[in-house]
């Protein structure tokens, strides 16, 4: 049985990758013992009540291949059976004796428990929306909804090998029109209760829609998908034309239901509502802060450490740029002069587009050669860069990261939005790259799921904003720290804007959803401030009216992480060793802030 074989053996079998991944210390009767076996039970519950959570893992085979043919239940009952399952779980979690449970597993717990006790708490007290780690109160806007994420889902994540699979696909297609029903279901619900998003989210939503909805039912990509995967597998059969045939007769209705919803959704909207606007508005953002950031800042708090960064970082940047000969204008006027450059633009053409994927990804491969200079643990998973799938682009994100699969059959992969490339000067396409793959996001979801000291449960299904985001931000420090802009000022101007442009989402998102700026100001603020173009930006402000407090993970993130480097490092002096400390804080796992606060704490106690 070859590597991948093995690893795809070994955590499709209920129970066998939990047990090969439990500590030598966790042995039978003693309290560790009892954490690990309830933790393993929640991993093997999450994976069978989340379909898409299973593919995404490359679990949805041999005794769940029937998972392969389902999505998610996103109905309201759904969502108050995972609300209920969580309530069970925290009473389990709180029956276990922390002091009686070793180090690591005491990081489980906290951990674990954490995140559940979260969800209950919130989940009781808000009932629109969602609230997990980061709060999203509108079921369908730009950003959110089956109509946005199963086709991307299905053409990204579903593999096609054999028919059963092209079959399940076929399931699966059906299944996206009910899931566009049940969406339906609970925005009424919610816009009865006063949960109504901006106008501008309901026209991006709509826009959306039409696009997906506007094209002939063999050209759409939840049709060529299908055709493009069983070609590649040889298969033989009608599956284009019965996928065709789904799509006319199941998802367009469905999704012409969903239109006309949300146009009346559209007709009580308003301009420019915020959070505030939101059913008990003010405590909702206070705790979609404390929910993003995983502090407990006020959202006062972070509009102020906003404005100190800005004027910190801007500082800095100033003295490169006048370096460089850019000594007229703010810093925002200078950076925007330098975005406008030719030379750092790429044209707007398949062939600029290609050359920027082409550039990202050597960058990738050049970042991989520094590593080793303060990390002793890389992840075994490669990861490739690739561009926004068009037919989502207008109101995606400007990137976003996807995990590999566990079993080896899909890289990971940093998505990139190409709508505008003049989004996307040269200047920071290296900090972009450290960013979101290494030593960033891939480098540190990677070893967590690789690693062999924590629960399966949290390797793949427990994921922080403010851990990995400021970890992110963390790592280009890092990248600046090991000399990977040596000679590149410019580059380092990229840097240095990349933290100014998080900085700035610090006062943005508590200036829109605390004290009450349009999208108007905000665009502006953020123009002035970052010299960003106003297409990008206002893509920027309009996220965050759909995702109040998310925004906020990033800053705040990087500073907890910088501190408890710098708070270690203090303790420990000439024992400090970054690579151990690196092997600590990601082998670990995410967590949240406060529990990564103690984690290093115990750490440095433990090396001193």
């Amino acid at each position: 049985m070859n590597q991948i074989d093995r690893r795809s053996f070994l955590v499709t079998t209920a129970g066998a990758a939990l047990a090969t991944a439990a500590p030598a210390f966790a042995q039978a009767g003693s309290e560790d013992a009892k954490l690990r076996a309830q933790l393993d039970s929640m991993f093997e519950q999450t994976v069978d009540d989340s379909p898409r959570f299973a593919t995404s893992l490359g679990l949805d085979k041999g005794a769940r291949a029937a998972l392969k043919s389902q999505l998610d239940d996103n109905s309201a009952a759904g969502k108050q059976k995972r609300l209920e399952r969580a309530r069970t779980w925290v009473k389990a979690l709180k029956a276990i004796d922390r002091s009686k449970l070793s180090a690591g597993p005491k990081v489980d717990l906290d951990v674990v428990l954490y995140a559940n006790d979260q969800a209950v708490r919130n989940g009781d007290k808000y009932r629109f929306g969602d609230v997990g780690g980061n709060f999203s109160p509108y079921v369908i806007s730009q950003r959110g909804g089956a109509y946005a994420n199963v086709p991307d889902f299905l053409d990204s994540q579903h593999r096609v090998a054999n028919a059963d699979d092209a079959q399940a696909y076929l399931s699966r297609l059906s299944a996206f029109a009910k899931a566009m029903d049940n969406d339906v279901a609970r925005q009424k619900a919610d816009v009865a209760m006063g949960v109504i998003p901006p106008d501008f989210v309901c026209d991006l939503s709509l826009g959306q829609m039409r696009a997906l909805r506007d094209q002939p039912a063999d050209k759409v990509i939840l049709t060529t998908s299908l055709a493009k995967k069983t070609a590649a597998a040889k298969l033989e059969g009608d599956w284009a034309a019965r996928a065709q045939k789904i799509v006319e007769t199941e998802v367009y209705p469905a999704l012409d239901r969903q239109i006309a919803a949300m146009q009346a959704v559209r007709a009580k909207a308003k301009p420019d509502t915020g959070a505030w606007a939101l059913p008990g508005g003010d405590a909702y953002y206070a705790d979609a802060v404390k929910a993003s950031t995983t502090t407990n800042y006020s959202p006062e708090e972070v509009h102020q450490l906003g404005l100190t960064q800005v004027a910190e970082i801007s500082a800095r940047l100033d003295a490169i740029l006048k370096a460089q000969g850019m000594t007229q204008g703010t810093i925002g006027q200078r950076l925007m002069k330098l975005n406008e450059d030719p030379k750092q633009v790429y044209p707007a053409t398949d062939a600029g587009r290609d050359q920027m994927l082409a550039d990202l990804n050597k960058d990738v491969a050049d970042l991989y050669g520094l590593l080793p200079r303060v990390f002793n643990t890389l992840p075994k998973a490669k990861v490739e860069v690739r561009r926004v799938p068009v037919f989502i682009q207008d109101g995606a994100a400007n990137g976003y990261y996807q995990s590999a699969a566990l079993d080896g059959s899909r890289p990971a992969a940093f998505y990139i939005n190409l709508k505008e490339t003049s989004d996307w000067p040269r200047y920071n396409l290296k900090t972009l790259a450290v960013h979101e793959t290494i030593p960033g996001h891939h480098l540190q979801i990677a070893l967590a799921q690789e690693s062999s000291r924590i629960p399966m449960l949290r390797r793949a299904g427990f994921g922080f904003s403010a851990f990995s985001e400021g970890w992110a931000l963390y790592a280009e420090q890092l990248a600046d720290e090991m000399g990977a802009y040596e000679g590149d000022p410019l580059g380092q101007a990229g840097y240095l804007q990349s933290l100014l442009f998080r900085a700035a989402r610090l006062v943005t998102d508590t200036g829109i959803h605390y004290k009450r700026w349009g999208r108007a100001k905000a665009t502006q603020y953020m123009v002035d401030t970052i010299g960003n173009t106003e297409s990008r930006a206002q893509r920027e402000v309009e996220r965050y009216f759909s995702s109040p407090g998310q925004a906020n993970s990033y800053k705040v993130g990087h500073t907890v992480w910088a501190k408890v480097r710098e708070d270690a490092k203090t303790k420990l002096g000439p024992k400090f060793d970054l690579k151990a400390y690196h092997d600590a804080v990601l082998l670990s796992g995410a967590m949240p802030l406060t529990v990564l606060e103690r984690h290093v704490q115990e750490w440095a106690a433990s090396q001193a």
